[in-house]
């Protein structure tokens, strides 16, 4: 009978021990659940937020590829410079992207103030080291946008006094060839800060020139040797307000102002003909071109004239 009832207490007790383990292991899988439900609505809540996020991925790609299209139709219907385009499409790629970035960050819960002010930090820390070649990229963009003058245009920057001719423009210079053929190179960042004066915009231009007869000679011969040399030149504009007239009784001169109107690539070699011509022609007619002329007066003191 002993060994019966053993082996019956035997049995109870692992059935015991069984029971414990059982109770032990529904409790702690009845904690796990739980858990997992405490967790549950903040895991379903994030799932949400990134099924959001990369809707709002997609849907910004598709809008970002519409805004690139319309730019891109806009600075070809404004004829925009290539080198401008390509770098406006590139900026605005990547401020719409970066915009992007932000929202699905914070659509995802990401703090991204303090990424923001760090970069607004890195972006103005930056532009004092940079100042000067900012300077001249901003004015770059500017030529090149709103085209004040473009490449062959002969242009006199009154800031540095440098004139010439337009061989090429770029973000930062902006580059001419003299009448004499060198080659001057002009940070653009200047230019866009003084005064330009384009010569060659324009189709027409007028040629003054300017010369001086003696108070003796006949005014009205003058202007008609002047104006007898303008209607035999063809180069001259007939049907424009063309003159000649009397423009200063200067201290030794009568000065005679001849005004008329040329094509412009047609303005030196008119007035360089035309100065010529009249000193000819003043030559033929009599009519003299003086020099300076100073008067002097020599008042001698009574004393000494008494001495002699």
């Amino acid at each position: 009978m002993l060994p019966a009832y053993s082996l019956i207490m035997r049995t109870e007790d692992i059935s015991d021990t069984l029971g414990d383990a059982a109770n032990k292991t529904i409790k702690e899988a009845g904690k796990f659940f739980e858990t997992v439900e405490g967790y549950l609505p903040k895991v379903l809540e994030f799932g949400i937020k990134i099924v959001l996020a990369i809707v709002i991925l997609i849907a910004g790609k598709v809008i970002i590829g519409f805004i690139m299209k319309f730019l891109n139709k806009v600075f070809e219907k404004g004829r925009m410079e290539i080198s401008v385009k390509k770098f406006l499409l590139s900026l605005a790629r990547a401020l719409l992207y970066f915009v992007l970035i932000i929202i699905i960050c914070n659509q995802v819960g990401i703090d991204t103030t303090s990424f923001i002010a760090l970069l607004g930090t890195a972006g103005l820390a930056l532009g004092l080291a940079l100042q000067g070649s900012l300077s001249n990229f901003a004015g770059g963009v500017l030529i090149l946008l709103l085209r004040p003058f473009s490449v062959g245009d002969y242009i006199i920057d009154a800031g540095s006094g440098k004139e010439g001719t337009v061989e090429k423009i770029d973000l930062f210079y902006t580059y001419l060839y003299t009448p004499d053929n060198r080659s001057v190179i002009i940070p653009n960042g200047n230019l866009t800060n003084s005064t330009i004066t384009n010569v060659s915009s324009q189709d027409k231009r007028r040629v003054d020139i300017e010369a001086g007869i003696s108070y003796n000679a006949n005014m009205a011969d003058a202007k008609r040797v002047i104006e007898a040399l303008m209607e035999k030149d063809e180069r001259i504009l007939h049907d424009e307000p063309n003159a000649v007239v009397i423009k200063e009784l200067a201290a030794s001169q009568v000065t005679v102002l001849m005004r008329a109107w040329v094509r412009t690539e047609n303005y030196w070699d008119v007035y360089f003909d035309m100065t010529e011509k009249i000193k000819d022609a003043f030559d033929k007619a009599g009519i003299e071109i003086p020099y300076n002329q100073l008067d002097v007066h020599v008042h001698r003191d009574k004393s000494e004239e008494k001495e002699k």
